[in-house]
């Protein structure tokens, strides 16, 4: 008997009116046998089917549309199924100490770059600069700097809010986050001075954890000379986020910056400023609180009024999952005209069209660059670092997740899980991560999984 024969004679059938589909694929995935109506599989379904298998089995049967089905559990089925229409989008790899982060822009192209700049500096002729490499603000991004700044602040409120009726934890060896109680006995703790078991070791955590800030210098002036080792204390260090809407055009007196009327001339690759430095209508020292930066600013109105909406939870997490949406969005865009610099081997970022000269770089032989940092490209995830938690839809035995289940298991943005778990809806740009397609069995059904 043929696969395919034992595959329409002993595996299709009809359930409440439905035709199921089925396929039986090897360990080196290939397809023995499969029904006319199963979705062709690719390359990269066929790999997630193997993983999906074990090794003491000689083949996989694939069952779908089990989730459309009425009454399913009813039918003493051996084996769970399993949904392919979704692929999952593996977390990003820990890197090692000895690592750097992955380039933005091939270095082929930094190196082509380079070489039209080597050759712009022979001769001497004028290059053409456009907003914001002149020095003037892009005015279309202006309203997309104070969206974000309002959606930021919308967001720590919401969060704040949403706090006071969940828990947080934070791992004290390896800083791994989990939201919820109880919280996970994932043996995921491998650093030095961890466990043997690799178990984390938790107590409770706070906003720090789930929206952890990076910090950027405030430069007065954008395109002006970077900061050196000695202004190290004398330069004030604020949110990245905070200073890229500032560089992009959002005014805030306490931190002033230099708006030019004139654009910068590049010739013969110098930078050329026919502006004078300090102009008569800029005066830095207006609207400057007396008693310096540290003290906490009044509110808006409009995030009083958050305040006095009584105990909505949900509403709270429905309102700061938009913030969150928007203030992701907004920095996205602005980051596609303003440049923001990270080192290569450690979290520091710096908001501008280079890096600053501090030399407190202690990642992976910084004795070999006296501390200075390895700048490039930054992206997303290093202006807003995303801290990954476990998620599961539908909790067991008492929303304890175990070790020997985290293949099942999903994951999501601390900040997301956060408002997942008050009520919020999760946007489907995060179905890839959640793996809600995907059952969790439970644990005397779990050897029975192939």
């Amino acid at each position: 008997m043929s696969w395919q024969t034992y595959a329409y004679d002993h595996l299709l059938c009809d359930i409440e009116g439905n035709r199921l589909t089925v396929a039986i694929i090897g360990h080196d995935s290939t397809v023995w046998a499969q029904s006319e109506t199963f979705p062709q599989l690719t390359c990269t379904r066929l790999l997630y089917v193997r993983r999906m298998s074990t090794r003491n089995m000689h083949k996989i049967v694939v069952q779908k549309s089990f989730t459309s089905l009425i009454g399913l559990d009813q039918f003493k089925l051996r084996f769970r199924s399993f949904s392919i229409d979704s692929t999952y989008k593996e977390m990003p790899r820990k890197l090692k100490k000895s690592e750097r982060k992955p380039w933005v822009t091939s270095v082929n192209e930094l190196k082509r770059k380079a070489r039209l700049q080597r050759q712009a500096k022979q001769e001497a002729s004028e290059i053409t600069l456009r907003p914001p490499e002149n020095g003037l603000l892009v005015q279309a991004l202006v309203p997309f700097a104070c969206e974000v700044y309002a959606a930021r602040a919308k967001l720590l409120t919401c969060a704040s809010m949403v706090l006071k009726s969940a828990i947080v934890y934070s791992c004290r060896l390896c800083g791994e986050v989990h939201v919820g109680n109880p919280p996970h006995k994932i043996r995921t703790c491998n650093v030095r001075g961890s466990l043997a078991t690799k178990e984390h070791v938790w107590e409770i955590g706070g906003m720090e954890h789930v929206l952890p800030v990076v910090e950027s210098f405030h430069l007065y002036d954008r395109i002006g000379r970077a900061v050196s080792h000695d202004e190290r204390l004398e330069v004030d260090r604020i949110p990245a986020i905070v200073e890229l809407c500032i560089q992009a055009g959002l005014d805030i007196p306490e931190y002033p910056t230099r708006r030019r009327t004139f654009p910068v001339y590049n010739v013969a690759g110098r930078m050329i400023d026919f502006e004078k430095r300090f102009p008569k209508h800029d005066s830095p020292g207006e609207d400057i609180n007396a008693h310096g930066f540290w003290e906490k600013r009044n509110q808006s109105s409009e995030i009083k009024s958050m305040h006095l909406l009584g105990d909505d939870v949900q509403g709270f997490a429905t309102r700061g999952m938009e913030a969150w949406e928007k203030m992701l969005l907004g920095s996205s865009t602005i980051m596609q005209k303003y440049g923001v610099q990270t080192c290569g081997y450690c979290s520091e970022v710096q908001v501008g069209p280079k890096g600053h000269r501090v030399r407190n770089c202690q990642a992976f032989k910084h004795q070999m660059r006296d501390g200075q940092h390895a700048w490039q490209e930054a992206t997303m995830d290093d202006l807003i670092p995303p801290v990954h938690v476990w998620h599961v839809r539908d909790m067991q035995d008492g929303g304890l997740l175990v070790n020997g289940l985290k293949r099942y298991y999903g994951k999501l943005p601390a900040v997301v899980e956060l408002f997942a778990q008050a009520g919020a809806k999760v946007g489907e740009n995060y179905a890839s991560m959640m793996r809600e397609d995907v059952a969790v069995p439970g644990p005397d059904e779990e050897k029975l999984v192939v």
